[in-house]
């Protein structure tokens, strides 16, 4: 496999890991807690998070915008337990998928259906951007909101 890949997928499982310890120090109830109203709840943001190694690998693959829509109502994951073990399922997806590209396959464009064209690698890093972006809403609800610091690592 490529090496820039395998330095990506590692980005991506570091903020994955430190996501779910972050969800280790949680409560169900917490998943209900919403600091701003119009946006994600902890459980909607974690929700989310769980499905976007799976959901940007099927931008990166050429999803329709009605594909994406079929995907994000299909699947749904209801409480801590669930939502730690689609983050697991789906990063190893896209782990599997990613060590199976050739050098040309990580190379080929493939356009998003809302039009922007990337590289497969270059989706790769989106995926890593949009991971740790999200982690850091996490990080910041539950510090600024909640007064809940996980003493977490955020990097390396």
């Amino acid at each position: 496999m490529n090496t820039y890949c395998e330095s990506a997928l590692n980005q991506i499982s570091v903020a994955l890991t430190t996501t779910v310890e972050m969800i280790n120090q949680l409560e169900e109830s917490d998943l209900l807690k919403r600091p701003t109203p119009d946006k994600y709840s902890i459980g909607e943001l974690l929700e989310h998070i769980a499905k976007i190694c799976k959901a940007d690998l099927l931008i990166a693959s050429g999803a329709t915008q009605e594909e994406m829509s079929d995907f994000y109502s299909s699947l749904a994951y209801k409480d801590l337990h669930e939502i730690k073990a689609g983050i697991r399922t789906n990063f190893e997806l896209l782990e599997e998928t990613y060590r199976s590209y050739s050098e040309v396959e990580l190379q080929q464009k493939v356009t998003s259906f809302w039009g922007i064209s990337y590289s497969r690698y270059e989706w790769l890093l989106e995926v890593s951007a949009h991971v740790y972006h999200h982690r850091g809403q996490l990080h910041a609800m539950l510090v600024h909101c909640y007064q809940k610091d996980p003493h977490v690592l955020l990097f390396e």
